[in-house]
């Protein structure tokens, strides 16, 4: 392909990729690549003639966004080097994959950024994705004007997304809402210490997630220390045994209780004496072992916080529904800003033409002061008047005469609108 090799011609947006509405999980898995793998893509596109091109591997797509004047070519180039990483063939591959191009390009590029083309609308780390895959581009000189202009226009849609509606703001993954309302109950978790009973593996990512939002400390206790150690490392935090339970649970803020025993392991009686022990100050209880591990009579207690799975998922859902609502704002700010975008691209391509149109009229200025010297200001401008209409006039006549109406009027009326003339009925009506 040898697009991109063309000069004084403008690249158009392209992207090529695969998501979670497009393609089966386990294409999406063939397709996908590491950063190693990000670094040698970018390399084979450059080698193919791609001049401009950011590549995204996440949970939800495998796609390459680019520019180029040549974006057919482009496209199967793309097409074809994803196909060759996934160890398939491109015609395997092409009914999973969307190629899109122009301005229906421009706005998937804006909705990815602002997280609105995800599986889980609103998710605040695919911008962070979005630029560290910009980042390995510039690095390997596949950065362009085109894709760059596109691509700084994203950040600021999403960026106005994020300010002006309630897109992100409800957690929507039964983890998330165990990290909300910790927050709600707790503040900032940083300053907050977790406790997790059991290793039951809903417990486990509960922790893990708490870990990554932020929590301060966390320890893991569990029948032995042979169970608990290995969470421990996984988790990277203390571990402990429950002949320890009523001091550490003392010491926590957060419990998820994951122990799965068949019996409470925590009991109202219980739950009232830690209480009492942490001076009243409030506890947030996570059950998430199937049989419960926590006593239900625990919510008449002040001060204690109980969420089993069910009310979780309550949580999340209720955020799944705020967020579809809030997507159809964050939408409409999409739908502004490409138009503006387009806007100010439109404008910035005429600009050749009427700095070419100005430097015309004033080669006519300095032709006639050169060959008229001398001359008044009223029979300068009138000569200089002669000379700018003497082509356009030739032009109309030559229309005229070929008999082509269409084109002549046409052109009469791309003249008056551009130099604001009054219409021939007006004119007509102020002459009487």
């Amino acid at each position: 392909m040898t697009g991109d090799l063309r000069v004084n011609e403008p690249a158009a947006l392209f992207v090529v990729g695969a998501n979670h509405r497009s393609a089966p999980l386990a294409t999406r898995d063939r397709l996908f690549f590491d950063e190693a793998g990000h670094v040698a893509l970018l390399g084979r596109l450059k080698s193919r003639g791609v001049g401009q091109a950011i590549a995204l591997a996440t949970c939800d797509r495998v796609e390459v966004q680019g520019a180029s004047v040549d974006p057919q070519g482009a496209m199967r180039a793309v097409l074809q080097t994803l196909a060759e990483g996934a160890e398939m063939g491109a015609a395997e591959i092409e009914p999973h994959v969307y190629k899109l191009t122009g301005a229906v390009a421009l706005r998937h590029v804006f909705a990815v950024a602002a997280s609105l083309d995800s599986l889980v609308i609103g998710e605040p780390q695919v911008l962070g994705q979005v630029k560290a895959s910009h980042r390995l581009s510039q690095a390997a000189g596949m950065s362009g004007p085109e894709l760059e202009a596109a691509l700084q226009a994203a950040y600021a849609a999403a960026k106005r997304v994020r300010s002006e509606t309630r897109v992100a703001e409800r957690p929507v993954s039964l983890a998330a809402a165990a990290a909300q309302i910790a927050r709600d109950v707790h503040g900032e978790l940083a300053s907050a210490s977790g406790l997790l009973i059991g290793i039951g593996d809903m417990g486990v990512l509960l922790a893990e997630h708490l870990k990554h939002a932020g929590l301060g400390r966390l320890v893991v206790t569990a029948s032995s220390a042979a169970r608990a150690e290995p969470v421990a490392r996984q988790l990277g935090c203390n571990h402990a045994t429950l002949d320890r339970l009523e001091e550490l649970l003392a010491a926590s803020d957060i419990v998820i209780s994951a122990h799965g025993a068949g019996r409470y392991t925590l009991t109202a009686e219980t739950v009232k004496q830690v209480l009492r022990r942490r001076r009243q100050r409030p506890i947030f209880l996570v059950d998430a072992a199937i049989p419960g591990d926590l006593a239900p009579d625990i919510d008449a207690i002040d001060g204690a916080f109980r969420y089993d799975l069910d009310a979780l998922e309550a949580v999340a859902m209720a955020g799944r529904a705020k967020r579809e609502e809030a997507a159809k704002d964050a939408w409409r700010i999409i739908e502004q800003e490409v138009a503006a975008f387009q806007r100010g691209r439109q404008e910035r391509a005429a600009v050749p033409a009427l700095a070419a149109l100005r430097r015309r009229f004033e080669t006519e200025r300095e032709r006639l002061l050169a060959a008229e010297p001398g001359l008044d200001a009223a029979e300068a401008t009138r000569l200089l008047v002669n000379r700018l209409l003497h082509d356009p006039s030739e032009a109309l006549r030559a229309l005229a005469a070929r008999g082509d109406e269409l084109e002549r009027e046409q052109a009469e009326a791309l003249m008056r609108r551009l130099f604001d003339l009054e219409g021939p009925e007006r004119a007509n009506e102020e002459d009487r």
